[in-house]
């Protein structure tokens, strides 16, 4: 199992229209096949900072979500609504647990 954390800071004039378009890739993501779980939490001491916890099952899936329609639509919008780089922590779960 492959876990991401996708660290994410928004511009704070954009911050509705970020939570608007984020809904969309949640909800998407959330329906693939390959997906675990994909949730967004938003940091309770600095509202406009946000992070995405991923889960799922190996890299093809992680490789088919890359090329889905809705990640791709995000891609384009983000670039407008982030104060900076997506920073991307990427944690693979041992088979031994």
């Amino acid at each position: 199992m492959i876990v991401l954390h996708a660290h994410i800071s928004v511009v704070p004039e954009k911050r509705e229209v970020f939570l608007d378009v984020v809904q969309d890739l949640v909800k998407g993501s959330k329906a693939e096949e390959g997906n675990i779980s994909y949730h967004l939490f938003e940091d309770t001491v600095n509202s406009n900072q946000f992070i995405m916890v991923e889960e799922w099952v190996d890299q093809a899936a992680l490789d088919f979500h890359n090329q889905a329609d809705h990640y791709k639509v995000f891609g384009t919008k983000a670039p407008d609504l982030l104060a900076g780089p997506v920073k991307i922590d990427r944690f693979e779960v041992s088979k031994k647990n």
